[in-house]
C-alpha cells in the first residue's frame, strides 16, 4: 500500500486541533482500557490497520489480556466483557455505523443504564474523534508500523 499523501505536513494547523480535540477526550475521565476497547472496535469495523496497530499496541500496555483483544470482533458472544464494556461496544457500533443502524433505541438504553449523562457524550465524542481518525488514516492510506524480521 502506497501511502497517498501526509495530512500533518499538508495541513499542520487543523490537524493540530484534530489532535488536540482527541487528547482532550482522553483526559476527559472514561477508563483507559473502556476507551482502548472503543478505540480498537471501531477501527476493526472501519478496517483501519494503522488505528488498529497503535490501539492494540497501547492496549496491551495498560495490561489488557489478548484473549481479549482476539475476541473483542465477537464480544456479543464472549462473557469476558463487562456489562459497561458491552454497553459501550453496542454504542460504539451504532454510531460507526449510523447509515445502517440509526442509533437504535435498545443500544441507547444500554448506554444510559451504565454511563452518566455526562459520560454518555464523552464516550460519543471519544467515537467521533476514532471514525475520524479511521477516515484520515483510510482515505491517506496510513502505514502502520512494520517491524523487520529477524532472519531465522
Amino acid at each position: 500500500m502506497t501511502p497517498r499523501l501526509n495530512p500533518f505536513a499538508a495541513a499542520p494547523a487543523p490537524m493540530q486541533a484534530w489532535l488536540d480535540f482527541g487528547q482532550g477526550i482522553l483526559k476527559a475521565g472514561l477508563e483507559p482500557s473502556l476507551m482502548e476497547l472503543v478505540k480498537i472496535r471501531a477501527s476493526q469495523i472501519n478496517g483501519c490497520a494503522f488505528c488498529l496497530h497503535m490501539h492494540t499496541a497501547e492496549a496491551r500496555k495498560q495490561g489488557e489480556t489478548e484473549e481479549r483483544l482476539y475476541l473483542l470482533d465477537a464480544w456479543r458472544e464472549s462473557p469476558l466483557y463487562s456489562e459497561r464494556e458491552c454497553a459501550a461496544l453496542a454504542w460504539t457500533e451504532a454510531l460507526t455505523l449510523v447509515s445502517e443502524t440509526r442509533a437504535p433505541d435498545d443500544a441507547y438504553q444500554e448506554l444510559k443504564a451504565e454511563f452518566t449523562e455526562e459520560e454518555q457524550v464523552l464516550l460519543t465524542l471519544l467515537i467521533v474523534a476514532i471514525n475520524g481518525w479511521n477516515r484520515i488514516q483510510v482515505g491517506f492510506r496510513g502505514v502502520h508500523p512494520v517491524a523487520k524480521r529477524q532472519a531465522a
